[in-house]
Parts: structure tokens; C-alpha cells; sequence
């Protein structure tokens, strides 16, 4: 098996369909002037939800249903819990990385396609605690990061990988290539396109909807790119924020 991407994909015209219902402000980009925006776009620390290519078969969202950040942003592991996920604040998220790229930040030696292995950070990308630092506790010790990427890495320097290989997802392989060509940086946050008690996005009409329901910053659908701020305003009365109890 070389890759779980087994479920359904978009056509253009059922991308229109779904966001021509709400009346949804898009732009439809050629790849190399797609792949570059979005690059531009997670630098500057906007959170996107990605929906591209056959949905993931399994219980990973491998980079076709996910909702993708910049692991360096020290305030991207809250502003994802809190406002997109609606879950607590700590929770770390797994990092989808570049495989070439993977033994520079971690201590790894083969693929994770699925993102079920654990691995610890490499001592080059650890932060140490301060003795004051140490003293902390709860979520005050919680907070205090443990790497240069603090996003994906748990208290103990560990994290959950998924490698992202060319041969099998080249679209999510080429965002993170061109983030890496921007930044420098091989590595995205990557967590399931959903939220608390919902299931993943399976259709542009879902991915939409999530979209718009939370406070993610773009949407991507195949080469369909979305602005939160361009988008008319949300009518429904289903907000997720008057569902859950924050932390």
C-alpha cells in the first residue's frame, strides 16, 4: 500500500456547485502561482483548511482533509485548539514533514506516511527550560516551548510524524516544498479539516461550511483559494463557538 487516499475527489464544476450556493468569493490559480500564495500565506501565520485530491481512507488526515499552520508560530497551537478545534488550549498537534527533510528534526530513520510513529525533536531544534522555567506548573509550564517548533512538539521533545512523499500526495508535497523554499522551513502543523464532535470534511460544500464556522484565515479546494475576509457573511445560526465550553 502507498498511500490511503482512497476516498473521493473534487471536479471543478462540483467545487463551483458546492460554493456557489453561499455565494462564496474565490480565486482559481494555475499551480505556479498557486502553490507560491499559499506558502506566502502560512508565513505570515494564517491558519488554512485544505481539502484537495481523494479524501484519506482511515482515521489520519494525511494532507487532503487537513487544517495546515506554521509549527514555529509560538501562538499557533492555541489560536488552533481555541478557535478552530475548540478543544484545550495545550494540546499539541503532529507535524507533516518534507521525508528528505525529516532527520533534521527528528530522530528518525524511516518513512511515517500515516503519521503513527513518535519520534523525539533533534537535540539542533530543542529548546532548553530555564531553572525559573522548570519551577512552573500546570499549564504555565505547559506553555513554555520546547522547540523551534513549538507547535508539533510535546513536553517530553516528542512528536507524532507524518513524512510527505512526492509519489503519493504531490499536491501536500508541494505546498510544504514551496513553504520550505520560502521559509526554509520543512515542516507544517497538520490536524484532521473538522472539529471537537464532528467528523473530517469530505466535500467542498463540508470544507466550507467548517470554513466559515470557525476562525481559520483561507480555505483551499483543489486550486480554489478562499479569503476569510472576502467571504459574505455567515447566516446560519449553527456556530460551533455557542456549542462548546472553552477552557
Amino acid at each position: 500500500m502507498n498511500g490511503s487516499y482512497l476516498g473521493p475527489k473534487f471536479t471543478d464544476e462540483g467545487i463551483k456547485k458546492d460554493l456557489d450556493v453561499y455565494g462564496a468569493v474565490y480565486t482559481q490559480l494555475e499551480d505556479a502561482e498557486f502553490f507560491p500564495r499559499v506558502a506566502e500565506i502560512l508565513a505570515t501565520e494564517n491558519v488554512i483548511g485544505m481539502a484537495q485530491g481523494r479524501m484519506e481512507f482511515g482515521p489520519r488526515a494525511l494532507g487532503s482533509r487537513s487544517i495546515i499552520g506554521d509549527p514555529r508560530s509560538p501562538k499557533m497551537q492555541s489560536v488552533m485548539n481555541l478557535k478552530i478545534k475548540y478543544r484545550e488550549s495545550f494540546r499539541p498537534f503532529a507535524p507533516a514533514v518534507l521525508a528528505e527533510r525529516v532527520s533534521d528534526y527528528f530522530i528518525q530513520d524511516r518513512p511515517s506516511p500515516y503519521m503513527l510513529i513518535v519520534a523525539p525533536i533533534v537535540e539542533e531544534q530543542r529548546i532548553a527550560m530555564t531553572e525559573e522555567q522548570d519551577k512552573l506548573f500546570g499549564i504555565a509550564k505547559l506553555n513554555v516551548p520546547r522547540s523551534k517548533l513549538p507547535a508539533i512538539t510535546h513536553v517530553d521533545y516528542s512528536a507524532r510524524i507524518q513524512t510527505v512523499h512526492k509519489e503519493t500526495n504531490p499536491y501536500f508535497y508541494n505546498v510544504l516544498s514551496q513553504f520550505n523554499k520560502k521559509t526554509g522551513c520543512g515542516v507544517l502543523v497538520n490536524t484532521s479539516f473538522n472539529v471537537r464532535g464532528e467528523p473530517i470534511v469530505m466535500t467542498a460544500d463540508d470544507a466550507y461550511r467548517c470554513f466559515m464556522r470557525t476562525e481559520m484565515d483561507y480555505l483551499i479546494v483543489d486550486n480554489f483559494l478562499l479569503a476569510k475576509e472576502d467571504q459574505p457573511k455567515w447566516e446560519g445560526t449553527d456556530d460551533w463557538k455557542d456549542e462548546f465550553e472553552l477552557d
